[in-house]
């Protein structure tokens, strides 16, 4: 199974990353892989950089279109946990998803009996400029009818696509400090951010991270995660709160997030130039931020971010 998703990446890309500091930062590849650590099923995420020195030379092809759906096919599937899985699709080896940081795809299937197809949005959490490939991590809920059409999906199979859809545009230095809250799944989004950000060496925003979830085996990419908060100590910080701990030696916060777990750990309202992003299940996006609208406008802020302060031009709900 991962030889044939290590044989996806480009060949040019030669020079291994860890965690050590020092080197190019810049487009990135990813070899899957699923690590066991201290009986905690993570992610791992292992990257290789470098300036893809024949790949880039030729523009690449956009793979997405805005008006119609397209079928991408599955290449590879790997589980991360109980409930978790990312999926591997394919593109022409000149091919690009085409979308931007921050954006996201719907995609669109056919479930059961249902006489209209069911439409999802997703963010991929392979790297903005990857070829011949795009990644999905996707959470299977018991109610959820998309998250269990795409578990369902074999190697083969395809999933209908269209996009981009516009979210937040974002251009380096923007702000001086991004805090993101991010519940379960609602971690791509904020994944796809704090990549392009800490990949660019003139882009300095500080960034901090709040990511909640039920017990520590559900904590989706936390290798990855960590890696990054190594890697630039002074720019990225991830702070995981899980509902309850299930090991004494747990370093993180227990509990859902709150008021006080905000005030310790992001940046005041008072601050010049700071933007608040939160992304999770509903019941979070209203006690922290208060629920986008019907029509997935803004809406009004609320909740926790309200009665600290923050304005709704210092708050952003994916």
């Amino acid at each position: 199974m991962f030889s044939a998703i290590r044989n996806t990446l480009p060949r040019q890309v030669s020079r291994a990353y860890s965690t050590t500091s020092g080197g190019y930062k810049g487009p990135q590849a990813i070899l899957w892989g699923v690590l066991a650590t201290g009986g905690v099923l993570v992610a791992g995420y292992s990257y290789m950089r470098s300036k893809y020195p024949h790949v880039t030379e030729e523009p690449a092809r956009l793979a997405l279109n805005s008006r119609k759906f397209k079928p991408f096919t599955l290449q590879d599937k790997v589980p991360i946990n109980h409930d978790t899985s990312m999926f591997r699709f394919a593109l022409d080896p000149d091919e690009e998803l085409g979308l931007y940081v921050t954006s996201c795809f719907v995609a669109k299937a056919r479930v059961g009996d249902d006489e209209k197809p069911i439409v999802r949005a997703y963010t991929p959490v392979s790297p903005q400029y990857a070829r011949g490939y795009f990644d999905m991590v996707v959470k299977k809920y018991d109610d959820g009818k998309m998250s269990s059409h795409i578990h369902g999906l074999e190697p083969g199979d395809v999933l209908h696509i269209k996009g981009p859809i516009h979210k937040l545009v974002y251009n380096a230095n923007d702000f001086k400090e991004i805090g993101m809250v991010a519940g379960g799944s609602g971690i791509t989004p904020m994944l796809q951010l704090l990549q392009h950000v800490l990949d660019d060496p003139k882009d300095k925003t500080k960034l901090t991270l709040m990511y909640a979830n039920k017990s520590e085996d559900d904590i989706i990419l936390r290798s990855l995660l960590d890696s990054y908060a190594e890697k630039y100590p002074k720019q990225f910080r991830v702070v995981y709160t899980v509902d309850k701990a299930s090991t004494p030696d747990w370093k993180g916060e227990v509990g859902y997030v709150t008021k006080d777990m905000v005030q310790k750990y992001f940046p005041a309202a008072s601050k010049d130039n700071v933007m608040m992003m939160v992304c999770g299940p509903m019941p979070m996006m209203k006690s922290v931020s208060g629920p986008k609208l019907p029509d997935f406008s803004q809406g009004e802020v609320d909740g926790i971010f309200k009665e600290l302060g923050y304005k709704s031009d210092q708050v952003f709900k994916f």
